[in-house]
């Protein structure tokens, strides 16, 4: 039996997954195999020794000591792009919000205390005018990060009618598969960022990512665009956001994520970080690391993980044996010795590294016993090794 401990309320949909003739799922299992969790923050909990995985039921996973978690072998998962149509949307209407004067006419009218229809209407009419706005079609959007969300936005910006201007330096195989070929590639970021009307940000909190809208990107900016952010809050400047919207430069931003700086100040729209609140995606998120997590703890097999590499092998005889090591010379021979020692052949295999940590899965003819598995653990530079 292998058991899973919830932190927040998982969906139902995902919860589902686990079968209950293999799987325990409580909110209060005390050595479990595995946490599935949103964003309760898990820094200040011990975590079990028992646990093999984490899965985030999200993008982020700034709630998860992911360093100590890679130290002692625990894989971390997260659902990048099972949010990704929710934020879209999202973006959509920053860009409608941001250009047409929808607020604060939206206050205007219910600001009006005429109880006459005819000069309620003569007070609409009279006024509207101080809420014009301009249309989205025919502008440019620039697009900061090219992944599952901003390849949503780029394209959907296509079918808006606005031209798109995209930036990646990193980006995938998969991700340009997704991307329109109408989306216009700039060769840095500088360049993005003068030509664009609209900027939206969907890259992710990294270290070379904090502020990376600060002091010197904001001079680069086209003067009276719009920034969108439904990224994450670190990778604005807030201070230099500020000193922009005062000097006028920047005619209005848009962040998911509201700053006590920010507060107050009409060019600002901010959001209670409502990116991924749909009913929707937290279903498409439960159900993603539910899967992921049954796959890694039933076969092995690594998808969307933030610290270990992506690793699968197509699971068709024998019995399975998974090793995490650091990413050094001669671990994987020392354990493969040791098999031969045993007499136990290796069927199939599969090696991957991510940074300074592998990952190995391999299949053998013969059963894994713990004492195997104690003798491999002794290895030097082995983090885990189990019988899958």
């Amino acid at each position: 039996m292998l058991r899973i401990r919830t932190y927040n309320n998982i969906s139902i949909k995902g919860l589902d997954r686990f079968g209950r003739e293999q799987y325990e799922v409580a909110s209060d299992i005390n050595r479990p195999d595995a946490i599935l969790l949103r964003s309760y923050r898990l820094h200040d909990d011990p975590i079990p020794d028992s646990v093999q995985a984490i899965a985030r039921a999200g993008a982020g996973v700034n709630n998860i000591p992911v360093d100590a978690c890679t130290d002692k072998g625990i894989v971390v998962f997260n659902t990048p792009g099972a949010n990704a149509n929710a934020v879209k949307e999202l973006v959509l209407a920053g860009l409608l919000l941001s250009s047409r004067g929808i607020l604060p006419g939206i206050a205007y009218a219910e600001s009006l205390t005429a109880t006459d229809h005819t000069e309620l209407n003569r007070q609409l009419e009279a006024e509207k005018k101080r809420f014009a706005g301009r249309e989205i079609a025919g502008q440019t959007l620039g697009v900061v990060g090219l992944g599952a969300i901003g390849s949503l936005v780029a394209n959907m910006a296509l079918g808006l009618g606005m031209k798109v201007i995209g930036y990646d330096p990193a980006l995938s195989v998969d991700a340009a598969w997704r991307l329109s070929s109408q989306v216009q590639k700039a060769e840095n970021l500088q360049s993005l960022l003068a030509r664009s009307d609209f900027i939206s940000l969907h890259v992710p909190a990294l270290p070379e990512t904090q502020h990376l809208i600060g002091t010197e990107t904001l001079s680069s900016v086209r003067e009276g665009a719009v920034i969108l952010n439904f990224a994450r809050e670190e990778i604005v400047d807030t201070d230099a956001m500020l000193t922009a919207l005062q000097a006028g430069r920047i005619k209005s931003y848009v962040s998911d994520f509201p700053s006590a700086l920010l507060r107050g100040r009409p060019e600002v729209i901010a959001m209670p970080h409502l990116g991924a609140s749909t009913a929707e995606s937290e279903q498409n998120c439960a159900v993603m690391a539910a899967e992921q997590l049954k796959d890694f703890l039933e076969n092995g097999n690594i998808r969307n993980a933030v610290n270990f590499p992506a690793t699968s092998m197509e699971r068709i005889s024998g019995n399975r044996l998974t090793l995490s090591n650091h990413n050094v010379p001669k671990v994987l021979g020392h354990v493969l010795s040791i098999l031969a020692n045993r007499n136990i052949n290796v069927i199939d295999m599969v090696n991957r590294s991510r940074n300074n940590v592998a990952y190995n899965i391999l299949d053998v003819d013969n059963e894994i016993d713990a004492p195997l598995l104690a003798e491999i653990a002794e290895v030097e530079h082995v983090i885990r090794v189990r019988a899958v």
